[in-house]
């Protein structure tokens, strides 16, 4: 049984590698630290298939240093301290580690003292943000390096050199490029897939010719980096509140579409919640209610007919006026009240203890309720509300505000019921 194409190919040294030329081209740090015969620790991250382990193995052979290769998801402590063992007979030594932020933190410290001393040369893949995922104490010891998704281009290239080489398909599957370019445009950068989809379309479809026909027999859903549990479908979803916070309505829907292709129903309902209610809020009220109807709606109908009503949210979301006046008044008081606990003024009490009944609020005169002071002496001046003119509904609020304000208010009930008769 022979091993995976993509394994079978994978570049033996950084001169093998396909694209990611700011990493390993001429000029690169990669490249100055395999002529100076400088060793580093790296820390690789960026989305699966971009080449991370294998530009690190290739590092590792190009350098001529001998290499051990672990992966965090299936790493004890005793495969560590085995693979410490093995570097007593090799001096210096790279300890690759694949996938390192399902390292624990136990296991991220044990490794600290021998990356401190030289004992080996760390250097970790991971498709996780390094800043969250990783200790802060390994990434000041390793340089971080970002791998980027390749390009149709780089994906193209690479599918060729796969396809014509020896350890690859050796010429036997004749490809059309509108294959390799139909191939690199599902793939989503990802090199994995790309070849996976090759070999697959090799033993399905023989000798060819390929083309693109052939492709879609294969594989119709474009490879997109994302899991509902990683950090990339995150991302996609930070980025559909932002597009639609911007107004690019297009990007709204591209996130959004990628988002339904990846099944997550329960994401979308949530953004789309927050972002109506912090971005539009009270520029558009209603839109904020059609927002909750299409989610009823999509909920109701599930996919793929969920697209639709989410579709027409996003669009009416995206191209209504924006305010953020209630988000920032609410987050100006949850300040506010975080550094300041007071007690409730007596008469606001739901059952307030001697007061006489000329003090107590008055539940039978509601044309005295927007006279009383509601917050405490020491903070009746304090404003949390922020005005936005964005809309004539918000104009209509800020004009009732205003009105407000002009009224006064007292925390003198007995008064206030004096005044105005009872």
């Amino acid at each position: 049984m022979r091993q995976p194409l993509a394994f079978r190919v994978r570049p033996k040294t950084l001169d093998d590698v396909v694209g990611q030329s700011k990493l390993v081209g001429p000029n690169s740090f990669l490249r100055k630290s395999v002529e100076e015969k400088a060793l580093f620790s790296f820390i690789f991250y960026g989305p699966p298939g971009t080449g991370k382990t294998t530009i690190a193995e290739a590092y590792a052979r190009s350098i001529g240093v001998h290499s051990i290769s672990l992966n965090a998801v299936t790493l004890s402590k005793k495969d560590l301290e085995g693979a410490l063992e093995q570097t007593k007979f090799w001096n210096p030594c790279i300890l690759i580690v694949d996938e390192i932020h399902r390292l624990d933190k136990t296991k991220q410290d044990y490794l600290l003292p021998y990356v401190e001393n030289g004992t080996f040369f760390l250097i970790g893949a991971t498709t996780a943000n390094p800043y969250i995922s990783l200790s802060r104490a390994i990434r000041s010891r390793c340089r971080l390096l970002e791998v980027t998704p390749l390009s149709e281009d780089d994906l193209v290239s690479g599918l060729k050199r796969a396809a014509a080489i020896p350890e690859g398909l050796d010429g036997k599957s004749e490809f059309l490029d509108e294959a390799y370019s139909f191939i690199a445009k599902l793939s989503g950068g990802d090199m994995r897939f790309a070849l996976n989809i090759l070999e697959e379309a090799s033993v399905q479809f023989g000798k060819g010719p390929i083309g693109e026909k052939e492709i879609k027999e294969i594989e119709r859903v474009p490879n997109y980096a994302m899991d509902k549990d990683e950090e990339e479908h995150y991302d996609s979803v930070s980025a559909l509140q932002k597009s639609i916070r911007g107004c690019d309505v297009d990007a709204a829907l591209y996130y959004l579409a990628r988002l339904c292709i990846a099944g997550d129903l329960d994401s979308i309902k949530r953004r789309l919640l927050v972002t109506a209610y912090e971005d539009i809020g009270l520029a558009n009220p209603n839109a904020v209610m059609r927002c909750q109807l299409a989610i009823e709606a999509a909920e109701q109908v599930g996919f793929p007919e969920a697209i639709i009503p989410l579709g027409d949210a996003v669009v009416d979301l995206c191209l209504s006026p924006h305010s953020k006046a209630g988000c920032l008044s609410i987050q100006e008081a949850m300040a506010f009240a975080g550094e300041r606990p007071f007690m409730v003024q007596d008469y606001l009490k739901l059952t307030p203890v001697s007061l006489e009944e000329e003090d107590k609020y008055p539940y039978d005169r509601p044309d005295l309720w927007e006279r009383i002071q509601y917050l405490p002496e020491f903070y009746k001046d304090r404003k949390f509300y922020k005005r936005s003119d964005k809309s004539a509904y918000e104009r209509a609020l800020n004009a009732n505000y205003e009105r407000l304000l002009k009224q006064g208010r007292s925390s003198d009930l007995r008064a206030l019921k004096k005044a105005k008769g009872k």
